[in-house]
C-alpha cells in the first residue's frame, strides 16, 4: 500500500474502505508500520474495539483487523 497526498481536500464519505489484516506481524506492528508510511490513529466513534481505525494522508478511513499469523502454541 503506498499513501500519496493529493492536493484536494476529501468532502464526501468514503466510496471504499479497506479492512487489513496484517499475515507476518502482530495488529500493533502493522498499526506502527503504515503510521511510519503516513496513516494517523482516527476516533469515528468506534469506541473498544479488537481493531484499529487509521486514515491516510487524505483522509481515507480503514482498519487494521486481528493479525492472521500463525500464534504460538500453549
Amino acid at each position: 500500500m503506498i499513501f500519496a497526498k493529493k492536493s484536494e481536500g476529501k468532502v464526501v464519505k468514503n466510496r471504499l474502505h479497506l479492512d487489513v489484516s496484517p499475515i507476518d506481524v502482530s495488529r500493533d506492528e502493522e498499526v506502527e508500520r503504515l503510521i511510519a508510511l503516513g496513516a494517523r490513529r482516527v476516533d469515528v466513534g468506534q469506541g473498544d474495539v479488537s481493531w484499529v481505525v487509521l486514515a491516510d494522508p487524505e483522509g481515507n478511513e480503514f482498519c487494521v483487523l486481528r493479525t492472521l499469523a500463525p500464534q504460538p502454541s500453549p
